[in-house]
């Protein structure tokens, strides 16, 4: 078997495709819809209100007091959107990830070159789940936007496999997302001499992610997949470590 014929079985739902196809339309189950229903307020706790302000006379000095107090500042939630993200590289080469908030785009909002190895990439998502976390020093870079930081030390599953580099887009690489604009979600081949200088296919997985903002020293990527379908689990986390 092929490693693009593993690709596609590990990814049974992100139907096989060229970068010259027609897009089709596909619904998109968004991973954590649950988790918002935080922000819905509980009709069954409602806010709690002085009820006995009007009653007592006497007390209404020491209500004042109690109404100067400093309100307790609310929880600050993560901030959530969607973005087009595609993972590809050479047969042979190592591993690139690309974030981008427009699919008609050509100029990504992030790209990392990662030394990972294509083929072993293809391994550990036979298991179905992949975590790679990158991981900046924050005595160093305190100051740097997440987006911004040149180098990062990669750990996938768990296991130090080497480091990630900040790269600008090349004219080979936005030739090949612009070979990829009628792509949403997809998983297949780009043809020798498109998006690459080299002699060799270049592999892709396009998909939906949920990017999910936490602090200034933490971003996270998740892999959304097609409704009725487990798919492929597959997480990047960009963190700067006190």
């Amino acid at each position: 078997m092929t490693k693009i014929d593993a690709l596609r079985r590990l990814l049974p739902c992100l139907s096989p495709t060229t970068a010259t196809s027609k897009a089709t339309a596909t619904p998109i189950k968004k991973r954590l819809s649950t988790s918002l229903r935080n922000d819905v307020v509980d009709p069954l706790h409602p806010v709690l209100t002085n009820t006995n302000q009007d009653k007592d006379k006497d007390s209404q000095d020491s209500t004042t007091t109690t109404d100067l107090d400093p309100p307790v500042s609310a929880f600050s939630r993560p901030s959530r959107s969607m973005v087009i993200g595609t993972i590809f590289g050479q047969r042979k080469g190592h591993v690139w990830f690309c974030f981008q908030h427009h699919r008609l785009s050509t100029k990504p909002s992030l790209l990392l070159e990662l030394s990972i190895p294509t083929h072993q990439l293809v391994q550990e998502m036979s298991s179905g789940t992949v975590r790679i976390a990158l991981e900046c020093d924050h005595s160093e870079l305190s100051s740097c936007p997440l987006h911004s930081v040149p180098i990062w030390t990669m750990h996938c599953n768990g296991r130090k496999i080497g480091f990630a580099t900040k790269r600008k887009a090349t004219r080979h690489n936005r030739l090949m997302l612009k070979t990829m604009q009628s792509i949403t979600v997809g998983a297949g081949m780009i043809p020798t001499g498109v998006g690459s200088s080299g002699s060799e296919e270049i592999m892709y997985m396009r998909a939906n992610y949920e990017h999910v903002i936490g602090n200034s020293d933490y971003e996270s990527f998740h892999l959304v997949n097609p409704d009725e379908c487990a798919g492929q689990e597959l997480s990047v986390y960009l963190m700067r470590s006190r």
